[in-house]
């Protein structure tokens, strides 16, 4: 693959450079088979692809996976991100630093959101996922030589998931082998889809059925198509759990969207916490070889469809779709000013198709059951289902698959209810990026349009709970100090803007007064700032929940002493 020489926005100054494959894999094959980056294997690299050093020195020194100096035996991540803050992380994980402090082969080091919400407080030791209370025996078992990725865990309802058209036992990929014989056409898919009036599910919420049609008619006979399971923000799990419980739906949804749109090459660019799950994946893609559904002449109809994993080198950012495209091209993974769009420049300046990992589970159900079927799912308006990670003050935190149009309510209490009977405070609906609301919003519908009118978003599924005495600005500084860390830097309003708005924050709720109205004023010229002039939606959504905290007065007025940073 070579990259076009078209000038396009966003990617001028690299113009030219560096053309070949990316980096990133050979890079992640030193790591898993030294434990680290060493200087020698880096030089070795720089001769053997004859790339500059200083390329592949730009890339490691991004991107937080890669390790530039050996790590000891055992290592230790902790979360101290929204949902693991609410379970009380703070004061286990400042002990376990201190217990550690001294230990020649253990190192207790703090880590973004690992996605595993549901256990929280959490970390990881060794890349296991663990609960924090539990460390202690998974650093014994690290330190025995035991080397464990963990196992997946499952949230299916009794009765399966009401999104899985295919029964127990019965063969996957009906839908699949329906396009590929050409009993259903291209085009029936993307009007199926358009009837059905499927969104995106991963927060933009952008027409699925028209994003595939302008794939489609996009020029060039080189197209590709990514699944975007990188899921990485405070709260957001539930595409780990399609992953590891519907792997056939996910890739089915994939592949066919290649069909359709003429894209023969694939991929799931899956984030690199998700271990157990990438190992789901990499089986499922073994039984779609063995079933001939993909390879370089698909069932014998002379199709080409290929598939692949590619493993992210860490980073929030890497959600956003360009900055995505950016870290599989082998750059650093900093968004790029839109237009243009994937659809027409996208992955090596192709025209790309890329979904959500939830968007492609729901397409095969809406082909193989039909639009009429979809719609009649939801509820009070509504069409579809939609899947849910509950998080936070809930007595069962996990996956959940309901109606879409269910309400706030309704969804706590599916999840057990506010833990231990207490009242609400307040709720992020849709993730870390979402809008703050109040009790007062607990019969709200879950769904693009009610979310925005009661002033936040469907956003990426993700609803944190709040119970009442929670001090919601403390929450909110707390969300605020994950944008400010996992921003790439690139443009200066979210760079500086979000750390200048934590530092306020932090000093007024360390020193214990009150946010004043010349604070207040400046957090809303800054949220201001971001919004308007930020690359991408890390730095344009950064500032909202704390500004939805101050528009609803709960934990704005005094504000009480936020953990140490």
């Amino acid at each position: 693959m070579t990259v076009t020489a078209n000038k396009v926005p966003g990617v001028e100054a690299r113009a030219g450079k560096f053309r070949g494959p990316s980096l990133i894999p050979l890079l992640n094959a030193i790591q898993a088979r030294r434990g680290w980056l060493p200087r020698e294997e880096l030089e070795a690299l720089s001769r053997q692809q004859k790339r500059p050093l200083y390329e592949i020195e730009g890339l490691v020194s991004f991107y937080p996976h890669f390790l530039t100096a050996p790590p000891k035996d055992v290592t230790v991540r902790v979360c101290r991100d929204l949902a693991c803050w609410l379970k009380g992380a703070e004061g286990p994980a400042a002990d376990l630093e201190a217990r550690y402090a001294d230990a020649e082969d253990v190192d207790v080091l703090e880590i973004s959101c690992p996605g595993r919400c549901d256990m929280a407080p959490a970390a990881t030791v060794n890349e296991k996922p663990v609960r924090l209370e539990d460390v202690p025996a998974a650093i014994e078992q690290a330190a025995g030589g035991h080397h464990d990725l963990g196992a997946t865990v499952a949230y299916v309802p009794e009765g399966g998931w009401p999104n899985d058209p295919y029964a127990s036992g019965e063969h996957h990929y009906r839908s699949l082998r329906a396009l590929l014989s050409g009993q259903v056409s291209p085009e029936q898919v993307i009007t199926a889809l358009q009837d059905a009036g499927l969104r995106g599910m991963g927060g933009a919420g952008f027409p699925t059925g028209k994003k595939w049609e302008l794939v489609r008619a996009a020029e060039g006979e080189v197209k590709y198509a990514i699944c975007n399971a990188d899921e990485s923000e405070p709260g957001t799990f539930k595409d780990r759990q399609l992953l590891a419980e519907q792997p056939h739906l996910v890739l089915e949804g994939l592949l066919m969207g290649m069909v359709v749109t003429g894209a023969e090459e694939g991929w799931v660019f899956i984030r690199h916490e998700y271990g157990p799950e990438e190992a789901v994946l990499h089986t499922e893609i073994g039984r779609l070889r063995e079933q001939g559904l993909i390879g370089p002449d698909v069932l014998g109809t002379g199709r080409r469809l290929m598939l692949d994993i590619f493993t992210s080198p860490g980073g929030y950012i890497l959600g956003e779709e360009t900055a995505l495209i950016e870290c599989m091209e082998g750059h650093r993974g900093e968004p790029r000013n839109k237009p243009p769009f994937p659809g027409n420049y996208g992955l090596w300046g192709k025209p790309t198709l890329m979904n959500s990992v939830e968007t492609f589970a729901d397409v095969p159900a809406i082909v193989g059951k039909g639009a009429d079927w979809w719609n009649a799912q939801g509820v009070n308006g509504a069409t579809g289902l939609k899947f849910f990670a509950v998080s936070g003050h809930v007595e069962r935190p996990g996956v959940y698959c309901v109606p879409m149009g269910t309400t706030i309510r309704e969804l706590i209490d599916v999840a057990g209810g506010v833990a231990g009977g207490a009242e609400l405070e307040a709720v992020q609906p849709g993730g870390a990026s979402s809008n703050f609301l109040g009790p007062e919003h607990l019969d709200v519908p879950l769904d693009f349009g009610t979310l925005a009118e009661a002033g936040s978003m469907l956003g990426s599924g993700a609803m944190v709970v709040m119970a009442a005495g929670t001090d919601a600005l403390a929450a909110a500084t707390n969300v605020l100090r994950f944008f400010r860390n996992e921003s790439c830097g690139k443009c200066v309003p979210c760079r500086v803007g979000s750390t200048k708005a934590h530092d306020l924050l932090t000093d007024t709720l360390t020193s214990g007064g009150e946010l004043d109205e010349a604070r207040k004023a400046r957090l809303l010229e800054l949220e201001l700032v971001l919004r308007k002039s930020s690359i991408c939606g890390l730095g344009q959504v950064a500032l909202g929940p704390v500004v939805s905290v101050l528009g609803r007065q709960r934990g704005g007025t005094t504000a009480r002493p936020q953990p140490r940073d």
